[in-house]
């Protein structure tokens, strides 16, 4: 049984990623979606049900995605795409191979990449709900203090020599407007980038 559809992986914390992922796809109401890393299919069954065209990229034939092949050299025209969701699928490549990466989920959107990354660090979290009012969140990690050691992630946010500061360069480097990047308070140790072409 492949890991995707085990319930230790899935647990609160990601399936409150899915639902980000959803969301800020919706949030554009695009007409069609490529999902590069389709995992165990979720996020794309979803936005399928939603009456959006997704179209499905891994590297891995086992998972069934619709078109097998790498985000380094993608079988796509120009433009292809109203948004590219590539969820948790870069630091598996190593970190020099990132900028050209980036720069394919460019060539193949119209508009607009949700990208999401791992974010290693101590988290502090704090919430405080009163009746009546939105609730505060504050939410801090203490990172660049451990080494990488490449595991399954060849590279992660937070880890010595990867700064947020350097991943957020290497983004606008490629050309990207960064419109919003945020961790997400319900699962910290993704940082999801919404990124304008």
């Amino acid at each position: 049984m492949n890991d995707y559809f085990e319930r230790k992986y899935n647990d609160g914390e990601r399936w409150m990623s899915y639902r980000r992922q959803i969301d800020e796809v919706l949030k554009v109401k695009p007409d069609n979606v490529l999902e590069i890393g389709i995992g165990n299919g979720l996020v794309a069954w979803y936005l399928k049900s939603c009456g959006i065209s997704v179209i499905t990229l891994d590297i891995d034939k086992e998972l069934k995605p619709d078109v097998v092949g790498s985000v380094e050299k993608m079988p796509f025209d120009d433009n292809s795409f109203d948004v590219i969701l590539c969820a948790e699928v870069l630091e598996h490549l190593p970190f020099e191979k990132f900028p050209k990466a980036l720069s394919e989920l460019k060539r193949a959107a119209k508009k607009f990449v949700v990208l999401s990354l791992p974010h290693w660090g101590w988290t502090f979290r704090f919430c405080l709900k009163i009746p009546l009012l939105p609730p505060i969140r504050i939410l801090w990690k203490i990172s660049g203090v451990l080494r990488h050691k490449p595991g399954e992630h060849l590279w992660e946010i937070g880890k010595r020599g990867f700064p947020l500061k350097k991943i957020k360069k290497e983004i606008e480097k490629t050309g990207f407007k960064i419109l919003n990047d945020r961790i997400l308070f319900e699962n910290p140790y993704h940082h999801f980038f919404i990124l304008e072409k």
